[in-house]
């Protein structure tokens, strides 16, 4: 097997020691099989990390890759405005190869500044366009189709019928789950209580337990969208979910913003994984989660930037720092939500999210060699002795201070080049593709 040594750098490991030291991370295949202060090994490809730190790979819970190629395309609107005379209509207008480039540019993006795993909900129609991207670029998903059968205001090319979308997404399932070396994982992926029937719901239960994958779907992220729960199922988002057994380790909630102390309750009680996404949350006004209280009653939070539309880009350390200065100014307290606490969320919070604490989300021996490698020195950053690392991770990096990113065992960046995908060829399909798309979509 090949082997991969990466030497002298800053090790962050993240494991439950919370150790950092300055040493060697060999990895041999896919996994990393050791880690010290030195390491001497022959027959070895080395990477020099001197003065930079590596670190687990950032895993982000909530993205839409399907909606990369909208980034600009809908700004300054209300949730539900936003879904119905943007997003929607451009969703509803991709073809196979939009979908791909649009996977493509969300993938390039996030690699580049240091996501080497995601859970992401991609649109009704194409969506194996976006696992093909997946998979070629050797990137590492939980992803599945969204599935839509209910509501007003949803474009013709979105509305399906509740059978065979329940028929698309098990196929689907069974071509993709596992592919690509094990990086790629279906979900099933009902976008929200207010486009999906109560028998898709029930459904989608049923064949999740079934096949022992997950569940990715939002909840309670706008009031207006609670309102309408309330009024159309007769109970809260939460409490709904719960009622129909969908609650539990496997389900995994984008946003979580507008919960009732008994909805958090539930959450704590059935192990449900909340997905954070604050820039998308403070973009369309949809308010601030409580994630310090979902911290201290034991919910497993993670984080995510959502869709490049409502962001409007995909940079993890954006998401970090917006996460802690936003509890701080939300409670009035400089102590809430402390750089530690962010960095667990994005790194081994995210692998519980997935299901993969086992495997992902640490510098450990046997784990998947998921790493990335950061160079901080760099003027926003210095200086960087004498200082805490972790602070510095959350608080003064950016996605572009990301050199180098290997996912299972295989550099797809080094030296800020992509390995896996050809960026200047992405940008120039984005660029093309999107004048049909707005054509299409009468926006």
């Amino acid at each position: 097997m090949k082997r991969l040594l990466i030497k002298n750098g800053t090790v962050v490991t993240m494991n439950k020691q919370m150790e950092i030291f300055k040493g060697d991370v060999l990895i041999e295949g896919d996994k990393i099989i050791d880690i010290a202060p030195k390491i001497e090994v022959a027959d070895v490809e080395t990477i020099d990390a001197g003065g930079k730190v590596v670190m687990p790979g950032f895993i982000q819970t909530h993205i839409h890759l399907t909606q990369t190629l909208f980034r600009g395309q809908a700004d300054d609107l209300e949730l539900l405005d936003w879904l119905k005379k943007r997003v929607w209509p451009l969703e509803g207008s991709h073809t196979e190869e939009s979908n791909y480039i649009s996977a493509k540019l969300g993938i390039a993006e996030l690699i580049k500044s240091g996501t080497t795993s995601i859970i992401d909900m991609e649109t009704v129609k194409h969506s194996e366009a976006a696992f093909e991207a997946i998979e070629e670029s050797g990137f590492r998903a939980v992803t599945g189709k969204c599935m839509m059968d209910y509501g007003d205001g949803l474009p013709k090319t979105l509305m399906e019928k509740t059978g065979p979308s329940i028929e698309e997404s098990e196929r689907l399932l069974k071509k993709w789950h596992g592919r690509g070396e094990g990086r790629i994982q279906y979900a099933f992926t009902p976008r929200f209580v207010v486009s999906c029937t109560e028998e898709l719901l029930l459904k989608v239960r049923d064949l999740s337990k079934a096949y022992g994958v997950m569940v990715h779907t939002h909840a309670s992220e706008n009031r207006g969208e609670i309102q309408f729960v309330e009024k159309d199922r007769g109970m809260r988002n939460i409490t709904y979910l719960h009622k129909l057994g969908l609650t539990g380790e496997n389900l995994v909630l984008a946003h979580c913003i507008w919960l009732d102390e008994e909805e958090m309750k539930l959450l704590a009680e059935t192990g449900t994984k909340v997905a954070h996404c604050p820039n998308s949350n403070l973009k369309l006004a949809s308010g601030i989660a409580k994630i310090p209280e979902m911290l201290e009653m034991g919910i497993d939070v993670s984080i995510g930037a959502d869709g490049a539309p409502c962001n409007n880009n995909l940079d993890i350390f954006q998401e970090m720092k917006s996460a802690a200065l936003i509890q701080k100014a939300r409670l009035l307290s400089p102590t809430v939500m402390p750089a530690v606490a962010v960095l667990k969320m994005a790194t081994v919070g995210g692998a519980k999210a997935m299901g993969m604490e086992r495997k992902l989300g640490s510098i450990e021996v046997g784990k998947l060699a998921d790493l990335i490698i950061v160079d901080t020195k760099k003027l926003h950053i210095a200086p960087t002795e004498e200082v805490n690392v972790i602070s510095q991770l959350v608080y003064s990096c950016r996605g572009d201070d990301v050199e180098t990113s290997i996912i299972n065992g295989k550099v797809v960046m080094r030296n800020r080049q992509l390995l896996t995908l050809d960026e200047k060829g992405i940008i120039q399909d984005s660029n093309r593709v999107i004048k049909k798309l707005t054509k299409f979509a009468n926006i």
